[in-house]
């Protein structure tokens, strides 16, 4: 298994797939393998007899090593609710120690990097007892941070990193993605998330509307700024 990092977010709907796959995208560039994996999604659509999320979908297509599309998501929900409440309605017990076991197959694949993006936001329940973030903590992934610049984003940024920090794990990087292309002062809240989170700023996404096609947000690659040692640290 190689370096893996986990993709958590501010809140849902930050980018964490977009971001997720533009840098498995960029390591693919640098020669790396690479591996995407959405251990839970919800808000899934059945394809040929397979609940399906759109976001495993493009993690599954933007990795250099092509997975069973089970592998990348092994908990696939239709409601596009919380997981823990679409697993119940769907009659699935998640826990910490069952996605975990779920996850095995995919880790276990030489590769290079591995991305594993969360659902929604840091703190997202498995259950009624354990959340998302015990998982994380228990396999003692590094941790890459989608910021949803919008207002508010600099409180929850900063609990977001506090809760990380207090978990003891390492916070590798942080990404702005700018989902609100009205927020005022924008430069300014960047400025101000640079000098309260130490961990390196991997870039700044502009905003992506709706219209924009896969040639018009190419540019993200050499925006997304990955040092090298990156997977080493």
């Amino acid at each position: 298994m190689g370096k893996c990092f986990f993709i958590t977010g501010t809140d849902t709907d930050v980018g964490k797939t977009f971001v997720a796959t533009k840098l498995l995208k960029e390591f693919n560039a640098r020669g790396l393998s690479t591996i995407g994996l959405k251990p839970v999604a919800a808000g899934c659509e059945k394809v040929d007899g397979q609940w399906q999320n759109d976001d495993a979908l493009l993690l599954q297509q933007a990795a250099s090593i092509n997975l069973p599309y089970a592998v990348v998501n092994p908990f696939a929900f239709p409601a596009a609710i919380a997981p823990h409440i679409a697993a119940e309605d769907f009659g699935v017990a998640m826990s910490v120690a069952s996605v975990a076991e779920a996850c095995k197959p995919g880790l276990a694949q030489s590769a290079d990097v591995i991305l594993i993006e969360g659902a929604g936001g840091w703190h997202v329940p498995l259950n009624h007892a354990e959340r998302f973030s015990d998982l994380v903590i228990a396999e003692k992934w590094p941790v890459i941070l989608v910021v949803g610049l919008r207002l508010g984003c600099i409180n929850h940024a900063l609990l977001t990193i506090e809760a990380l920090k207090y978990s003891g794990l390492k916070v590798a990087a942080w990404v702005a993605n700018c989902v609100d292309p009205h927020m005022p002062h924008q430069a300014e809240n960047i400025d101000t998330l640079k000098q309260f989170i130490t961990a390196p700023c991997l870039g700044v996404v502009p905003f992506q509307s709706a219209e924009m096609d896969e040639a018009d947000t190419n540019y993200l690659l050499t925006e997304l700024i990955v040092p090298s040692p990156f997977i080493q640290a």
